[in-house]
């Protein structure tokens, strides 16, 4: 089922280069029935955005900044975001920010039984992060908007050296995450793997590490082994992965 989602952009928290690719990117998720940008529009760093509302229909909202030091901008966000809730017009939110201001909207969309993706940076704080069912960082769209030029490649190996690096800690992650849904004889479903994964921590995304899918992420852990098994109807073939037995050392 499409959702329709409603998008609300921190204007004043995050950069305006990429905003192509983070809509073809929320595109994947649902339906942008409500995008909303947010900021004094007064200010001249926002200016870059003025062209990008344009082209992506997006809405801009203008807030002043009353008293220094303080976000109004948040506060307009926060409103319209629970505005937009009662009205019932929408099924999930996306909500596009770096700043953790955002942690306890997110949450309480959550209660509401709305579906809610979050996009910002890497700097994200983790509060925010894990408020959300997924959160995508801008960085991964950074990266495809680099190579958009470029001939795509065969290799499912990382290209650039910005990814993140397949920690021990991320292994032990998937590991346990497999174990988790394995049968008896230690296999499981790729698919609900990859669920179980983006449910314990919202902003697992093999792209993180240079991956544009999960299963190629799998292959290059060699703690892992992959087994591809036809359906009844011989079609399609579903992907199972198991953690690999270690072997005891004999003398």
């Amino acid at each position: 089922m499409n959702i329709n989602l409603a998008v609300l952009i921190d204007g004043d928290n995050i950069p305006s280069a990429y905003v192509k690719e983070m809509m073809e990117e929320i595109a994947k998720y649902g339906n942008p029935t409500i995008k909303r940008i947010y900021g004094d529009w007064t200010k001249p760093n926002l200016s870059k955005w003025k062209n990008m509302l344009l082209e992506n229909a997006i809405t801009p909202i203008q807030q002043y900044a009353y008293t220094t030091g303080k976000n109004a901008t948040d506060s307009a966000m926060i409103i319209d975001a629970m505005d937009i809730l009662y009205s019932e017009k929408v099924n999930g939110f996306c909500l596009v920010s770096s700043d953790s201001d955002f942690t306890r909207l997110a949450t309480r969309l959550r209660e509401a039984g709305m579906q809610v993706y979050g996009i910002g940076e890497k700097k994200t704080p983790e509060p925010f992060i894990v408020a959300c069912d997924k959160f995508i960082y801008i960085e991964i769209l950074k990266t495809r908007a680099d190579n958009s030029d470029e001939e795509p490649t065969q290799s499912d190996t990382p290209a650039r050296d910005s990814f993140d690096k397949i920690t021990p800690r991320i292994i032990k992650f998937i590991t346990s995450t497999i174990n988790d849904l394995a049968d008896d004889d230690g296999w499981a479903f790729l698919g609900d793997v990859g669920s179980l994964l983006q449910k314990k921590q919202p902003n697992f995304d093999s792209r993180n590490f240079g991956f544009q899918k999960l299963t190629p992420l799998i292959k290059s852990i060699k703690q892992f082994e992959i087994e591809q098994r036809e359906t009844s109807k011989g079609r399609a073939k579903l992907i199972y992965v198991k953690v690999k037995e270690k072997r005891s050392s004999q003398k």
